[in-house]
């Protein structure tokens, strides 16, 4: 039905019954009671609807505490359709808080910094990433120009020149920043900021290893081709042949060695091949790292060896690993006659594993970056003890995967001592003994 009808019939059949009433009441008592009778009636209707407007102007005022009326006529659907419009409008607004809430969260998640500013770089908001970034204050900075809070010349002429297609990279912070500008809207700029430190330290690890590992490898071919070289074109006596056999033999056995720790290495760090604890037999795994250590140092050094601690929980093979490269690291590194003591025992936090030498010791420089891959405190050195490097490497990643942790204490020229902390809660506890029954 036609709106208009569904308003006018209504207020016309109203006041036609109205008048209808006012005419015969002016029958039955007189036109003049009934004119009368009739203009109060209009007075009284005209009442009623400026009181339902004034009723309605301090509703618009205030939707929250007022109050509109039931009603009468049409001013029952008119009242109606309002409060239907304020659920719909209390409802739209709920929801757009949630959804606003949930966008605030997701940006305070975000590992990536975002600054949003207006078309002359004042800042508007910016999450807790880009304020860890970049060293802004949302409260303290708000409304402040984005370019006098960075100071840096690369993001200075970022901005000047404006080219925003390709993302800047620029140190700021201690930091390897990617800065990023997105227009959006027709005022406002969105700033994005992409924390690559951590990526610039693997890749540079990575360039480090490759180009470190190719330097190892090269070394012992270099020496296996010439040999090989010098006997396809020379005819060799049977000593010399010998001799040439015997270092290559010693350069490929140094491949072999080189390329089981990188796989060792390579297999730790997977998250493919997870750590299966069993209980350790410590006693065997003490004995055999003893009697490994003893057959490296052929008799030159004076090894011992403490077990009083409790067996615990873990890989055989991989504390083996670890276990054996630190004593061999020290038998390497100790001259003939020095003193080697190796120890295993109970402490407060758990358990200890000890290697102490009377070696060449360390510079305390050096100390912190023992155990990255390929470094070496003395590379002329490490290439006459055999090592390939990775040892430590190796010590620290199957620590991680044991949940412990490795101290060094050394002094150069006078020893080491590497310290294996596994927590109490790694350590097996002894089985109560049955009461015969």
């Amino acid at each position: 039905m036609n709106p208009k009808l569904v308003f006018w019939v209504p207020a016309a059949l109203r006041t036609a019954i109205i008048l209808a009433a006012c005419a015969l009441a002016g029958w039955m008592f007189g036109w003049v009671n009934g004119l009368i009778l009739a203009l109060i009636a209009m007075l009284a209707l005209v009442f009623t609807q400026l009181s339902y407007l004034y009723q309605l102007s301090n509703w618009m005022d205030d939707p929250q505490s007022a109050k509109l009326p039931d009603g009468w006529g049409e001013w029952t659907n008119i009242f109606s359709r309002l409060y239907r419009m304020r659920r719909e409008d209390e409802k739209n607004q709920a929801e757009l808080t949630e959804w606003l809430a949930r966008f605030r969260q997701a940006m305070h998640l975000l590992p990536d910094g975002v600054a949003i500013m207006d078309d002359v770089l004042f800042l508007e908001w910016c999450n807790p990433a880009a304020e860890k970034h970049l060293g802004l204050s949302n409260e303290r900075d708000k409304g402040m120009r984005v370019t006098n809070l960075v100071r840096n010349p690369d993001f200075m002429d970022y901005i000047i020149l404006g080219r925003y297609d390709q993302p800047l990279t620029i140190s700021f912070r201690e930091r390897k920043l990617i800065v990023h500008i997105i227009p959006f809207e027709n005022r406002r700029q969105i700033l994005v900021t992409h924390d690559a430190t951590e990526t610039e330290r693997i890749e540079e690890m990575r360039r480090d290893f490759i180009a470190n590992a190719s330097h190892e490898l090269r070394t012992p071919l270099t020496v296996i081709v010439g040999f090989l070289e010098i006997a396809a074109q020379e005819g060799l006596d049977a000593a010399t042949r010998s001799s040439h056999l015997k270092l290559m033999t010693e350069q490929g056995h140094r491949m072999q060695h080189l390329i089981e720790d990188m796989l060792t290495l390579s297999r730790l760090e997977s998250v493919d091949y997870p750590m299966r604890p069993d209980p350790v037999d410590v006693s065997k795994l003490m004995d055999q790292v003893l009697r490994e250590a003893r057959a490296l140092s052929a008799g030159k050094h004076d090894i011992t060896m403490e077990v009083s601690g409790p067996d615990v929980l873990g890989s055989y093979e991989e504390l083996h690993s670890a276990f054996g490269n630190l004593a061999s690291n020290a038998v390497r590194y100790t001259p003939a006659g020095g003193k080697i003591h190796l120890l295993w025992k109970a402490y407060e936090g758990g358990v200890k594993f000890m290697v102490e030498d009377t070696g060449i010791g360390i510079s305390p420089e050096h100390i912190s970056r023992l155990t990255e891959r390929f470094y070496r405190v003395d590379k002329s050195r490490s290439r006459e003890t055999q090592g390939t490097g990775l040892g430590l490497a190796i010590v620290k990643h199957v620590l991680l995967r044991h949940g412990s942790t490795l101290q060094i204490k050394s002094e150069a020229g006078k020893g080491s001592t590497f310290i294996v902390c596994i927590p109490k809660t790694a350590v097996v506890q002894p089985q109560p003994e049955l009461l015969p029954g």
